[in-house]
């Protein structure tokens, strides 16, 4: 596909995981937060940024991030499709950057691409569920694509449920002046997930095929309760309480998949 001038597209993809974890004491709730908060911290996350902004073959302007107190973690990438520092119009501009980190993040970057994570673990002393959520927004303009991240996305999180969504705003033109509203073929957010990959969840797809814009949810299907069990041998659990233990979970998951609250009154 030739095109005249500049790929102005905007290509914005919104990468959720949702972990689920049975922490059956206050104690192990405190615990397994502050776990997530070791294995995921600003700078393992930064790590996991720079290697996706390799696969899509973008370049690093810049880089800001910050640990939160008591909890969670963001980082976020001002990102290039090449060295040249130019905005979606094609204009050189001068590089800023912000020696400042503040407990609030605000993204106000204006170039080709962003990158933000941001982690929310939480969980509620009556119920004994855990859960760690991470947010990842990829925003590329011209050639860069998103979508083939996504499994190496999956594969660096312990992903219970994901949610994912795709748009593709504006348009380009090709040499003869023809607006292009979606410059690569697109049905599904699942063409780009490995097969292998979706043998292991649910997956339900909402798209908006006119407005270029895709929506995919995954919940895995098998639950192995001893990879649930946070301070907990399954070993020492009743039959009973292990099958109560599975089902609390599963019911989590699904309240999390649908959106809404399908057991809680």
């Amino acid at each position: 596909m030739r095109l005249y001038g500049f790929n102005n597209l905007t290509k914005s993809l919104s990468f959720n995981i949702y972990d689920v974890c049975y922490a059956k004491t206050n104690r192990d709730q405190l615990e397994y937060i502050a776990y997530i908060d070791s294995q995921y911290s600003s700078d393992r996350l930064t790590n996991i940024l720079y290697k996706l902004t390799d696969m899509i073959g973008a370049h690093v302007l810049n880089v800001s991030k910050q640990d939160y107190e008591p909890q969670g973690a963001s980082v976020a990438f001002l990102i290039a499709e090449t060295s040249v520092d130019r905005d979606c119009g094609g204009k050189e501009k001068q590089k800023k950057s912000s020696g400042t980190e503040t407990p609030e993040i605000i993204v106000g970057h204006l170039d080709k691409s962003h990158i933000t994570v941001h982690t929310y673990p939480e969980f509620h002393p009556e119920t004994s569920i855990a859960t760690f959520r991470v947010d990842i927004d990829i925003e590329t303009c011209g050639h860069i694509s998103p979508l083939h991240t996504l499994d190496y996305l999956i594969g660096s999180f312990d992903s219970d449920i994901i949610t994912m969504d795709y748009r593709v705003r504006g348009f380009t033109r090709d040499v003869k002046g023809r607006k292009l509203f979606l410059d690569h073929e697109m049905t599904s957010i699942q063409d780009y997930i490995d097969e292998a990959t979706l043998d292991i969840y649910n997956a339900t797809d909402i798209n908006v095929y006119q407005a270029n814009m895709f929506h995919t949810r995954l919940m895995i299907k098998e639950l192995d309760l001893s990879n649930y069990l946070f301070n907990t041998n399954a070993y020492d659990l009743s039959p009973e309480e292990r099958e109560r233990i599975l089902e609390n979970l599963r019911k989590e998951m699904i309240e999390i998949y649908s959106g809404k609250n399908v057991f809680h009154k």
